[in-house]
């Protein structure tokens, strides 16, 4: 069983930046794919990134895409989202999730673990 926790939500201003982490239990990080969602409320929860087993490849939703980093370091069991020039459109609630091998690193229904969030707010 894998476990997530993810942490570094918090309150910023437009513009700013915050750096999310997931820390990975019960399992080796290096073993699984890797995904950041995000919901806001009254919205379906949607793909933000993620990362093959060894962070060599990764995918951006259009609207995060220059602005946020995925990057992971298996020796720490833990994945980061580094956020840079944050918008108020971006504030919702981030999840991480694994799967051993999802079909499609896109869909929220492709991952068999998930970590309770973390809330981001961006004010403007």
């Amino acid at each position: 069983q894998v476990q997530l926790v993810e942490s570094g939500g918090g309150l910023v201003q437009a513009g700013g930046s915050l750096r999310l982490s997931c820390a990975v239990s019960g399992r080796t990080l290096s073993s699984y794919f890797m995904g950041w969602f995000r919901q806001a409320p009254g919205k379906e929860r949607e793909f933000v990134t993620a990362s093959n087993w060894n962070g060599g490849s990764t995918a951006y939703a259009d609207s995060v895409k220059g602005r946020f980093t995925i990057s992971r370091d298996n020796a720490k069991n833990t994945v980061y989202l580094q956020m840079n020039s944050l918008k108020p459109e971006d504030t919702a609630v981030y999840y991480c999730a694994a799967d051993r091998r999802p079909r499609s690193v896109t869909s929220k229904d492709e991952y068999d673990y998930w970590g309770q969030g973390t809330q981001v707010t961006v004010s403007s």
